[in-house]
């Protein structure tokens, strides 16, 4: 599929430009003499599809990626298909000016190809029918103060939908022939004078997202009907009257990210709007009005607050067993049901919904004494996932975007957690295929809508060196290594004459902070753009860069950069280093201070241990310093664990105790008043319950060797389970007085390591070591 023209084309509708807002239903019966084993077909399309086989869903996409790499989805139909007439039918739209920043398009479009000759009879061409669906509306989501990008809402009117476009007997006028577009070209079948596709179509990488139901836990609210129970139950139908006007509030009881399912009947003009919140929101009376404020309060409470957020409608037609979802999914915890009827009633058979993610499966464990660990485990787990789809997410309620800065945490979260390592790999390529002519990355990938934060182009440098480490599939890296040397060099030719950074172009952020000097994320910058926090970065990033031209043994490099690194490092010191505070300004006028340049300091090893471990005992809680946002305690930790001042570990998970306490189900982006109540960041310490507590760490790249230095702090005991590619690795651990400790160490075949208690180290072969008392 690679290597040749495909024998499909792009098909569209005949009678559209491409460009508008619309839903577009394709179709082809064929007949088959029996049924098959197997037919493997690929499928993509522009923006995005529902393939269902004689009107079974098959599976959704394409992908998220580029134009230059316009992913497909392999599928075997086989399981669908059966003697005789087949329909295979496929629901794709265009959102148009709409559409997600997520989503790059070119124009309303379906491809499918058969795999081999087999299925050639479901190649896409003029053969297939095709009608607009003009049950569609779609409308932007105007409602919402915060940055919100996902796309817009969606007014369905049921009589103008044409319910029986699936049966493979059915004919109707509205069907037209499909209009032919360019053959399906991928970078490799580029002909002989070099035109570039429209579509440069690239096989996924990732799995197809699962697909699980479930059911509201309770309804919180109702007014206007009463017995709404039965709106919980999936084998009672609920009736709402005629003329009559209902509001019900449901509670998932959990933050979620799915279709919400509607059947119901009859109710003809009924007016249904569905209302989808993370959270409910305080209220103010003000010149008599009721105004939303930005304060959400605990989560759990609903008195005194009102919903407002991303909403579709429903006009029905008083027809039987009518079905809604919307096209894509809705993130939620509360669901608002408005419903006004007109002179029939309304049967509300089901209402429930569908979860969907990418297929994250939880391999590790972990437990000890302290039972908040375990909850923010839990939490922690469930941020994460809701963060996870066809790309990582930075939230899923307001933007779905793809974010280095978030992508560095996620890929270390989620291979510690599940050993998965695709969708990371995916999120490296998303980003170089994100670069800019003049040699950085873009902040966020895939996006239409290019954004510069040159301080992310540095993290994606360290998400190479993370990969690199932990993953025995590193290859690939080889050929960035020129984007890494243009990023760096990108930086280097920014140096004043201070020997710092000087004046960088584009959103510099580093955390969000509320604190003087900092402003929309961007630490204190002096007059001449100066940054000892950037600068560190720079050098944090010189370092990893490093070791990576070292794996590839790039000596040359290797040593050019060490200079640069401890040059500007040097500079940093020499300009920035206050003697009286015995710590690092911000910047050289030695006006502010944070916890985040004396992170840095010591993460680049400026320092000799004992100083590195005083300057993080001195500004882990000191109060006058700038402090560290949930995603800036990523670093925090990891300085922590640098320095082995593991007993700190639970008091700086304070913050997740208090999001708790508060009712959350997932992390938030940023203290409150948070806009989004779920943000890929802040599931950072799962990576540490591992890494940290239990000191589970590569021994060097590809991790084919393991260090284990536990920290227990004040915890009695742990007992964990990790993923590694060769099986589990298991750690079960108790302290003994104030400086024993015994246990066990089970490694899986193949993988062997070191394990470290103050001064002792102990040889871990695979299989099982015991940790006697020392």
């Amino acid at each position: 599929m690679l290597d040749h023209v495909w024998s499909a084309n792009w098909i569209t509708h005949p009678e559209i430009k491409g460009e508008e807002l619309g839903v577009y239903l394709f179709k082809k019966v064929f007949s088959l003499p029996a049924a098959p084993e197997a037919f493997l077909i690929n499928i993509s399309a522009d923006n995005r599809y529902k393939l269902y086989v004689n009107k079974k869903l098959v599976c959704s996409g394409p992908a998220r990626g580029n134009l230059l790499r316009w992913r497909y989805e392999t599928v075997d139909i086989a399981p669908f298909l059966e003697e005789g007439n087949n329909s295979i039918c496929v629901k794709v739209w265009n959102f148009g000016t709409l559409r997600p920043m997520a989503q790059f398009s070119h124009k309303t479009g379906l491809i499918i190809c058969g795999h081999t000759a087999k299925e050639a009879v479901v190649n896409t061409n003029q053969n297939w029918k095709v009608m607009i669906d003009a049950a569609y509306t779609f409308y932007p989501i105007e409602n919402i103060a915060k940055y919100y990008v996902t796309g817009p809402g969606e007014n369905f009117t049921c009589s103008k939908h044409t319910w029986a476009w699936q049966d493979s007997n059915f004919e109707d006028t509205e069907w037209l022939n499909a209009k032919e577009l360019d053959q399906g070209n991928t970078l490799r079948s580029i002909g002989v004078y070099g035109n570039i596709p429209a579509y440069a179509l690239y096989p996924s990488e990732i799995p197809l997202m699962e697909s699980k139901k479930q059911y509201f836990s309770k309804i919180r609210k109702f007014e206007g009907i009463e017995n709404v129970d039965a709106l919980l139950d999936p084998k009672i139908s609920f009736v709402i009257p005629a003329n009559h006007s209902v509001s019900i509030l449901l509670d998932q009881g959990v933050l979620t990210n799915a279709y919400t399912q509607l059947i119901f009947s009859k109710g003809k003009d009924s007016q249904i709007k569905i209302t989808y919140a993370e959270s409910l929101f305080h209220t103010e009376i003000k010149d008599g009005k009721v105004l939303f404020t930005k304060h959400k309060g605990n989560r759990d409470v609903i008195t005194g607050k009102k919903i407002k957020g991303h909403y579709d409608t429903i006009i029905c037609d008083g027809g039987i067993n009518r079905f809604y979802e919307p096209l894509w999914w809705r993130t939620f915890r509360y669901v608002k049901l408005e419903i006004i009827t007109k002179d029939q009633p309304l049967e509300i058979e089901q209402f429930y919904s569908l979860f969907t993610g990418y297929p994250l499966v939880q391999k590790a464990t972990f437990n000890t004494n302290n039972p908040l660990l375990a909850e923010i485990f839990k939490v922690g787990w469930r941020t994460q996932r809701l963060c996870a789809g066809e790309t990582f997410f930075d939230c899923p309620y307001y933007e779905q975007l793809q974010y280095i800065g978030d992508c560095r945490v996620q890929g270390l979260v989620v291979f510690y957690t599940s050993g998965d390592t695709l969708l990371w790999r995916k999120s490296i390529i998303d980003f170089y295929d994100s670069i800019l002519p003049f040699g950085i990355t873009q902040s966020r990938y895939p996006s239409f809508d290019p954004q510069l934060i040159p301080t992310f182009s540095l993290v994606w440098i360290t998400m190479l060196w993370d990969y690199m480490m932990h993953c025995d599939d590193c290859e690939f890296i080889h050929d960035m290594l020129p984007a890494v040397l243009n990023i760096l060099q990108w930086f280097e030719n920014r140096k004043a004459s201070s020997g710092l950074l000087g004046k960088i172009e584009g959103w510099n952020f580093v955390d969000w902070v509320d604190d003087e000097g900092w402003n929309v994320g961007v630490p204190p910058i002096d007059e001449g753009g100066e940054s000892a926090i950037i600068g560190l970065q720079y050098v944090y990033t010189i370092q990893k860069a490093v070791d990576l031209f070292a794996y590839f043994d790039k000596q040359e490099l290797v040593n050019e950069w060490q200079e640069i690194g401890n040059e500007t490092l040097n500079a940093i010191l020499r300009n920035c280093w206050c003697e009286e505070q015995n710590l690092l300004a911000d910047t050289a006028e030695k006006r502010s201070f944070s916890q985040h340049a004396n992170i840095l300091v010591v993460l680049v090893n400026a320092f000799s241990v004992d100083k590195q471990r005083d300057i993080i005992q001195r500004v882990y809680n000191n109060p006058t310093l700038a402090q560290c946002s949930y995603y800036y305690k990523f670093y925090l930790l990891e300085a922590i664990k640098k320095t082995n001042l593991g007993v700190l570990f639970v008091e700086v998970l304070l913050p997740w105790a208090d999001m708790l306490q508060n009712g959350l189900t997932t992390f938030m982006e940023e203290p409150e008043p948070s806009r989004s109540d779920c943000h890929a960041w802040s599931a950072s310490p799962l990576y540490y319950f591992f890494s940290l507590i239990c000191g589970i760490e590569t021994k060097g790249p590809n991790f084919n060797e393991v260090n284990i230095r536990p920290s227990l702090g004040e915890l009695e005991w742990i007992e964990a389970k990790m993923p590694h590619r060769q099986g589990l690795i298991i750690v079960k651990l108790m302290k003994i007085g104030k400086e024993g400790i015994k246990g066990e160490v089970i490694l899986p075949d193949g993988l062997t390591g070191y394990f470290y208690w103050n001064d002792t180290k102990v040889v871990l072969d695979s299989g099982h070591t015991d940790i006697n008392e020392f």
